[in-house]
């Protein structure tokens, strides 16, 4: 199983901080946030490469990043080519990206790289490997307001994904779907011709709702929380309570 990094955007919202460095390696504590993800993923022993795409203009940084790492799989870093903002791939683009340069033909995880997480991916693979299935993570949001602002999955008993939503104004349930999701070796051929059948680009949840209308997926439930650094002041306080 390959992990492939989705860190090719430019954190336009935590302005100055992220104007000419890249999201994930801001420190926290003694570590960086995407740091703080491979310390865990490193550690599962499907996992046999850590693929980090991103773009241009900070590929140089991650490089250097990587170089001075000691994690027992390798890690390669993808340049997406891009420089602006308003250049970007988008997410999904990225992905397939990665996956064409390096001839990807293994099962994939695919995170985003912007949180801290409070749980074990070890967990989101045994889920994925019992029910060979895709699968996405999900959690439980009371709150409309952000259920209106992300994905949302309506699911039987088994956990079976029987429909998904982006952003809905009136949602179906209370499972939100964070930026997380495992696509196996057999559902490849349908991520690759994801955005010539209409896939949308930009977010990652756009492939997972592309991929639970063609396929057979299920949501594993977070067995803890997380914490989005997605401004200015969530990596603050991120900062202050993890650092």
């Amino acid at each position: 199983m390959k992990n492939i990094v989705i860190a090719a955007g430019y954190a336009t919202r935590l302005g100055e901080l992220t104007k000419n460095f890249p999201k994930p390696l801001l420190q926290i504590g003694k570590s960086t946030i995407l740091g703080r993800m491979l310390d865990d993923i490193d550690t599962i022993d499907d996992i046999t490469e850590h693929i980090i795409i991103t773009n241009h203009k900070f590929a140089p940084i991650f490089e250097k990043w990587a170089a001075e790492q000691t994690y027992s799989k390798p890690i390669t870093i993808i340049d997406d080519g891009t420089e602006t903002n308003e250049t970007r791939l988008g997410a999904v683009c990225d992905l397939l990206y990665a996956m064409d340069q390096l001839k990807i033909d293994d099962d994939m995880l695919v995170v985003a790289a912007d949180n801290l997480l409070f749980f074990s991916f070890r967990e989101f693979v045994d889920f994925a490997k019992a029910k060979q299935t895709s699968c996405i993570m999900c959690h439980e949001q009371p709150s409309i307001e952000k259920l209106q602002r992300t994905g949302v999955v309506e699911l039987d008993a088994q956990m079976k994904v029987l429909g998904m939503e982006e952003k809905p104004q009136e949602p179906k349930s209370h499972w939100a779907v964070p930026p997380f999701y495992i696509y196996l070796k057999k559902d490849l051929e349908l991520v690759r011709h994801s955005v010539e059948n209409g896939c949308g680009k930009d977010a990652p949840g756009n492939l997972a709702h592309y991929m639970v209308e063609h396929t057979t997926m299920h949501a594993w439930p977070m067995s803890a929380g997380r914490f989005d650094i997605g401004s200015l002041d969530t990596y603050h306080q991120a900062v202050e309570l993890y650092g």
